[in-house]
Formats: C-alpha cells, sequence, structure tokens
C-alpha cells in the first residue's frame, strides 16, 4: 500500500512486483486482500491500480485471548529458540504494540502468562540452530560432525528441511546422503556444522510430505 502512494497514476502489478522483490501473483493477492479492507483502489490487471488519497488501515484489533496467545507464544520463542529467534520474537511483539491502541498495548504488557525456563533446556546448541533454520529456509545442504547416542562419531551430508522445538532439546529432520533416508538428528549431538551453499536438488515441501507420510503425522504437526 506504501508502495502504491509514491504513484500518481495507474501502477501495474509487474512493476510493484519488480520494485518490491515479490512475484506478480502475490501482488494480485495483494491488492484482492486491500479491497477487501476497504481500500479505494481503482484499475485491474494489465492496465495497472491507483490508491485514492486519504486511506489508512485502521489500528491492529485483537481480543483479549488473541494477544494472550501472542504475548505467550512470543515468550515460548525467546525460551526454546535460538538468539536470533529470541530477537526476532522481541521484535514482532514490539511492532504488533506500535500499531495496537494504547488500552490493548497495555493487556498485552499486565498478561500473566509465562514460560518458565526447564531445567533440562539445551543451551549449550543454540550456535547450531541458526545454521540449521537458514539451511531449511534456503534447501541448502548441511555437512555435520554427529554423534549418535552411545557417542560414536560420523560425518553427514543432508538435506534439512525440518527442526522441531521440543522440551529440553531441538530436533532436526533431514534426509541423510549415507543413509539414503529420513534421519532425525539432535541438535546437542552436533559437533560441527557447515551450509555447502547449493541447494538440494529435492522441494523441501516434497521432503516434507513423505516425510509426514512415513511418520504417519497430522498436516498440521
Amino acid at each position: 500500500m506504501d508502495a502504491m502512494r509514491g504513484y500518481r497514476r495507474p501502477v501495474t502489478a509487474a512493476r510493484l512486483a519488480e520494485q518490491l522483490g515479490v512475484s506478480e501473483r502475490t501482488i494480485y493477492r495483494d491488492i484482492q486482500t486491500l479491497s477487501g479492507l476497504g481500500a479505494p483502489l481503482e484499475g485491474e490487471a494489465g492496465v495497472g491500480y491507483m490508491l485514492k488519497a486519504g486511506f489508512f488501515l485502521p489500528p491492529l484489533m485483537f481480543g483479549a485471548d488473541e494477544l494472550e496467545a501472542l504475548v505467550l507464544g512470543a515468550r515460548w520463542v525467546r525460551r526454546q529458540g535460538d538468539e536470533a529467534l529470541a530477537a526476532a520474537a522481541n521484535n514482532a511483539l514490539a511492532k504488533i504494540a506500535a500499531a495496537t491502541p494504547k488500552d490493548l498495548r497495555d493487556d498485552m504488557a499486565e498478561t500473566s502468562l509465562w514460560v518458565p525456563l526447564g531445567q533440562d533446556q539445551d543451551t549449550a546448541s543454540d550456535v547450531h540452530v541458526r545454521p540449521v533454520r537458514e539451511a531449511i529456509r534456503y534447501q541448502h545442504r548441511l555437512r555435520m560432525a554427529y554423534q549418535d547416542e552411545h557417542g560414536k562419531p560420523s560425518e553427514r551430508v543432508v538435506w534439512p528441511f525440518a527442526l522441531a522445538f521440543l522440551e529440553g532439546k531441538r530436533l532436526l529432520a533431514a534426509w541423510c546422503e549415507l543413509r539414503m533416508a529420513f534421519r532425525h538428528f539432535r541438535i546437542d549431538r552436533i559437533a560441527e556444522v557447515e551450509s555447502l551453499g547449493q541447494r538440494y536438488p529435492a522441494r523441501r515441501s516434497d521432503l516434507l510430505k513423505t516425510w509426514r507420510q512415513e511418520q504417519k503425522l497430522q498436516e498440521d504437526y
């Protein structure tokens, strides 16, 4: 919406997509969303769109349960996530608070739901969590020096596609090139990890789907 305010004449979805670094499909979807929120948009696909002056989105509005869910979720991330995720959770809450009316900001500050740090919480492996997360995000192959439950070392090259934050530990789900099968790796048993900077040949969504089927997991797991 802010990008459209910079144009006095209709601007095409292709131009907006190039400016914002997204796909045209995303632009069309966002235009549809803005229209549903009452934004006075004029134009059509292929010709261009223009936003009439004077329109602003209303402040974010949340109910008491929604605010508690957001705050509790962010506090859980601060406890269970790595340093970068914890900072991102703080930033997200700050942005939500900045766009929320004062009475709701007060509710956020005064919520009494907390996430204590578990006695067996693993923090020593935090250094490995971020590179693993980034490899999942960019679908990059990972090289790991790993120890199994008996302390036997091995070197693995894996295709990471999911990371579970369990109580007290983190578990990586990946396709293992050595075993030619899906394997689970505890982050605290990784001695070294390095992104190879190469995209693995499979689609992450396909790996996740096949893994879910093998594990007999629900889609919302």
